[in-house]
Formats: structure tokens, C-alpha cells, sequence
């Protein structure tokens, strides 16, 4: 007759090897084919920035290609509903951004998907401010001379990576809070926007801190301030927009992994802790904050919480400032 002991053994393995059946199986399934991580906007931008440092991590890990697919176009719709309308088979995810899961929904008259239906949040990878920069030919030194500038010249324009972009909503809540009557240009990705601001075509742009910083150092941009509460560890001389006098002003940038709706949970929490252990190691954590993104590794289910938070508050900004896209 078989023991207590030995029974409770034997039922504890098989336990075991139940619970780690799904993890296993996850893992066949995508076994060997490439993985497509999907960026939404052009390259160089910190979405770029975080797939690609985050891909090159993953397919050593996982030993099987990581691919990196840039599909801009419409304020990052356009890469995003590819995901949206992809198997959900483990080898296509997208870095979501602010604007295409939370933004856009408010801003566009009609989306081409569900931000939260048709996706699976695996983790939140990293925030990050704003950071208002102008062209050096632009005759003020600081937040206060440039808005008292913008209410006497009425003049201001303002570029953007696309619409539906927080760089663009930064712009609404700007012209918002202070009065100041200035034309959004969108421009399809960062890369075409930047030349246009450095020879004054454009007057203004509030880009994400890991494209416009290095410009700032090297001299090129001027920084007015950063859309965040807090000034950031990567610049903390930059004063914050809110501590210049518009109190409250709060436009922080997210970047996020999410999969098509249906992905097997199993593989999105393979994913999650993978990229999660990735965004802790040491170079990657230092790589990040030197370009002032905030690693953040979260679970899905705080990245959806999260999620409901930040459609609920832009929704409230794009109505106050009456912006639309068609």
C-alpha cells in the first residue's frame, strides 16, 4: 500500500507539471519564428528606442529573431490596428503609446479599433515627460517670456509627430491653459518634424525627452520646461512647465506592450516577466535614464488599471481644448 507521504508527493508533481503545462506550451508555440514588435512611428523616437533595446535583449533570451516594424501614419493608428487585426499567436505585438491607447479615441472621429477590446496589456515599459523646446532664434530666454511673447505676436505654431501624439495633446493643453492661439502642424513622425523646428519653420514642439535632449545639450534647441510635476533625474536643471506658473500642467508620455486580444495568457506572462527582468538589468536600466525614459515593468493588469486612468483623463483634456481629427 502506497504511503501518505507518497501519495502526497505524487500528487504534488502532477501538479506541478500541470501548472507548468501552459508555460511550456506557450513556449513551443512561437518556438524559433520571429517575433514582430511593431512601432508605430518612425524610427528614432523612444518607442524605437525601446523595441529595439528591448528586441535585441528578448531574442537572445528567447533565442529566436525579434523584428522591429516600423509602421507610421494617422497619430500611430495605423501600426497599432495592424496589431489589433493580427493572429493572436504570440509573434505580433505593438509599443503602444499614450496616443494610440488612450488619446486617439477621444481626438479621431472614427477609430479603426477598440484601444482596450482589441488588445492584451502585457507590461507598462516606460514614461516619460515632455520637453518644450523652441528654435534658438526665438527671442525668449524662459516659460514666461515665451507665453507673454505668443499672447503679443499670435503668431505660434507648434509641430507634432502626428495627431492624437501626447506631443500633439501637450500642444491643446498648452494653448489651453494659457491663452495663446497657435496652429498644430503635424508631421508623420518626429524625424520629419525636428529639421522643420532647427531652421524655424516651426516655432515650437513639445517632443519626448529621449529624442530632444541631446539636442538641447548640443546646443541646438532651446528648453523651456518638461510636461511632468516632478523635474526629471536626466535633466534636473530643466524646470518643470507647472513650478513656471501654470500649476497642475501634467502631460507625461507612456510607452506599452500590448498583443492582439486572445493572445494565450500563458505567453503574455512569459513576455511580461522576460521583458520586465530586461528592463532591470543594468545596462538597459542605465541606457533608459540616460535618455531620460523611467523603466517601469509593470503587470498586465496594472498596465490595464493604468490604462482606464489615462483614457479617462485625456479624454477630459481633448474636450476642454476642442481639438478633433477627422
Amino acid at each position: 500500500m502506497t504511503s501518505p507521504i507518497a501519495r502526497l508527493a505524487c500528487a504534488l508533481a502532477v501538479a506541478a507539471g500541470l501548472a507548468a503545462a501552459p508555460e511550456a506550451h506557450a513556449q513551443a508555440a512561437t518556438a524559433g519564428k520571429p517575433i514582430h514588435i511593431v512601432v508605430t512611428f518612425t524610427p528614432g523616437g523612444a518607442p524605437d528606442i525601446l523595441a529595439r533595446l528591448i528586441g535585441e535583449k528578448l531574442s537572445v533570451a528567447w533565442s529566436q529573431p525579434v523584428l522591429i516594424d516600423n509602421k507610421p501614419g494617422a497619430g500611430g493608428n495605423t501600426g497599432a490596428d495592424s496589431v489589433a487585426k493580427a493572429p493572436p499567436d504570440g509573434l505580433t505585438i505593438v509599443v503602444g503609446t499614450v496616443g494610440t491607447h488612450a488619446i486617439n479615441g477621444a481626438l479621431y472621429a472614427k477609430m479603426p479599433y477598440d484601444m482596450v477590446k482589441d488588445f492584451a496589456p502585457v507590461t507598462l515599459l516606460a514614461t516619460t515627460p515632455n520637453l518644450l523646446v523652441i528654435n534658438n532664434d526665438v527671442p525668449a530666454k524662459t516659460l514666461a517670456e515665451f507665453i507673454a511673447l505668443g499672447k503679443r505676436d499670435g503668431k505660434m505654431t507648434f509641430a507634432s509627430s502626428g495627431s492624437g501624439t501626447s506631443i500633439h495633446v501637450s500642444g491643446e493643453l498648452f494653448k489651453t491653459m494659457t491663452g495663446i492661439d497657435m496652429t498644430h502642424v503635424p508631421y508623420k513622425g518626429r524625424a520629419s518634424a525636428i529639421p522643420d523646428l532647427l531652421g524655424g519653420r516651426v516655432t515650437m514642439m513639445f517632443d519626448n525627452m529621449p529624442s530632444s535632449l541631446p539636442l538641447v545639450k548640443e546646443g541646438k534647441l532651446r528648453a523651456l520646461g518638461v510636461t511632468s510635476l516632478k523635474r526629471s533625474p536626466a535633466a534636473p536643471e530643466i524646470p518643470t512647465i507647472a513650478e513656471q506658473g501654470l500649476a497642475g500642467f501634467d502631460a507625461v508620455s507612456w510607452f506599452a506592450l500590448f498583443a492582439p486580444a486572445g493572445t494565450p495568457k500563458p505567453f503574455v506572462d512569459r513576455l511580461q516577466a522576460e521583458v520586465k527582468k530586461i528592463l532591470a538589468s543594468p545596462d538597459i536600466a542605465r541606457k533608459l535614464a540616460e535618455a531620460g525614459l523611467d523603466a517601469v515593468g509593470s503587470t498586465p493588469d496594472e498596465l490595464a488599471a493604468y490604462q482606464r486612468a489615462e483614457i479617462a483623463k485625456w479624454a477630459r483634456v481633448v474636450k476642454d481644448s476642442g481639438a478633433k481629427v477627422e
